[in-house]
């Protein structure tokens, strides 16, 4: 058991952990009770505490002030009796964690009544005295038994389209980058756990945690929302940025055991489809470009995979299972701005010279924020270039930093520091929104933006 006091931020994570996946939209009522019978059996590396089960009614608790409160809902409260329980005396505790201790197959509840019925107690501690008396000797019921952990199995036999979403990368052919190096074109694909349709697709010359981020921009813009992510433990997937916009999503995030890919069957026969069907009868030769295989991949993913039976349909394609199921999913708020969400957050101290750094780039921000810590907004997939960070201090909105520009920068006049940012304003023009697809069987290729659309 581990003796470091955890932290409220951790608690709340570890909670987070257990109940973002009740609250799924798509479960039914029995799907929770089970799933919560499932998530009481087995023990949980819970903070500062070590290996434990939890009760169903502890989960249930926690799913409830989740659902009231949030995420910020989960933080424990402070108390002063932490380990102590008041009603029972000294000898009245001793005697039962002895008792408890002799009969490891029985629950405190159950050695108490005994206690109470053979006269030897007769005072009445509640459930939560009882249970931390029992943590503070560390003689919980999984403990006293030695039980090995029991593994649970993430059910993966789904009903409605995008109730669980699988997504994996896939190491393809070699093509020559933009200095002329050979590398390996790496496909990150979202597959559909219910319909085997592949809602995102993507290639990149590395695996990131941008693309993996664009690509759950993409179904919730252009789908609905997502029950829960399934994925492996790639660094892709575990990035603190990507963690927070998924937090702030209410999007639960499952990865897979090391070594021991359960449940990830589906995907990877979709993987040995794409091999067999696509990029082996492909002549790497003619590929010119990176966008040449996305828009070659892309045509051949519409024009035949979704059109193709599928054994684990029933015969039917995943174009034809999705369309059957499509009013089963459940939309994006309206009020939810994907495009604000998905920015990514800097933390910074300003300097001295009303500076601050982000990606080794310099931007200003008014003088008056000098010592002071901010928290800056930007679009990681533009260039630092083409970037104007939002500044946010003390969750108030103070306009966009701007870049800062050496050359003319060392011409100025540096005084009392009193040039000040422009606080721009945003117009509807400005401010490239994505465009919603108006049918279910839209291509699972990347939305395009109004500027990317320009550029083009």
């Amino acid at each position: 058991m581990s003796t470091r006091q955890a932290s409220p931020e951790d608690v709340a994570d570890f909670r987070y952990r257990l109940v973002a996946e009740l609250a799924n939209p798509y479960l039914g009522a029995a799907e929770r009770r089970q799933l919560i019978r499932e998530k009481a059996r087995v023990e949980h590396e819970v903070p500062a505490m070590g290996r434990r089960r939890l009760s169903e009614s502890y989960l249930r608790k926690w799913l409830a002030i989740y659902l009231k409160r949030g995420k910020e809902g989960l933080r424990p409260r402070d108390r002063r009796d932490a380990g102590r329980c008041r009603v029972l005396s000294a000898n009245d505790a001793a005697l039962l964690l002895s008792t408890l201790e002799n009969k490891p197959t029985l629950t405190a509840s159950a050695v108490l009544r005994q206690l109470q019925q053979q006269g030897k107690i007769s005072s009445c501690p509640s459930k939560s005295s009882l249970s931390r008396l029992v943590r503070s000797a560390g003689l919980e019921r999984a403990r006293r038994l030695h039980q090995a952990e029991v593994e649970k199995n993430l059910k993966f036999d789904f009903f409605a389209p995008l109730e669980c979403v699988q997504v994996d990368g896939m190491y393809t052919v070699s093509l020559a980058d933009e200095r002329g190096n050979r590398r390996q074109a790496v496909l990150l694909s979202f597959l559909d756990d219910a319909t085997r349709r592949v809602l995102y697709a993507s290639f990149a010359f590395s695996e990131s945690s941008l693309a993996f981020e664009a690509g759950i921009r993409h179904i919730l813009a252009a789908h609905g929302r997502i029950g829960k992510i399934f994925c492996d433990n790639g660094s892709a997937f575990v990035s603190s940025q990507t963690q927070r916009i998924l937090d702030t999503l209410g999007l639960v995030l499952v990865h897979s055991r090391v070594g021991r890919p359960a449940g990830r069957g589906k995907i990877e026969r979709m993987h040995r489809t794409f091999r067999d069907q696509f990029f082996r009868p492909l002549d790497p030769q003619s590929i010119k470009s990176l966008p040449d295989l996305e828009m070659r991949f892309h045509s051949w993913l519409e024009s035949e995979y979704h059109r193709s039976p599928h054994r684990g349909l029933g015969g039917k394609t995943p174009l034809e299972a999705w369309l059957e199921k499509a009013h089963y999913i459940i939309p994006m708020d309206p009020t939810v701005n994907l495009e604000e969400i998905f920015l990514h957050q800097a933390p910074r101290k300003v300097h001295k010279d009303s500076t601050v750094t982000i990606d080794g780039t310099l931007f200003e921000v008014p003088s008056d924020l000098i010592g002071e810590r901010i928290t800056l907004y930007y679009d990681p997939h533009l260039s630092p270039e083409r970037r104007r960070p939002l500044i946010v201090h003390k969750s108030q909105r103070l306009g966009e930093a701007r870049r800062v520009d050496s050359y003319a920068n060392a011409h100025v006049r540096r005084g009392g520091l009193q040039k000040e940012v422009e606080v721009t304003k945003e117009s509807p023009e400005a401010a490239a929104t994505l465009r919603r697809p108006v049918d279910a069987s839209l291509a699972a290729s990347r939305i395009i933006t109004a500027e990317q659309e320009h550029m083009e």
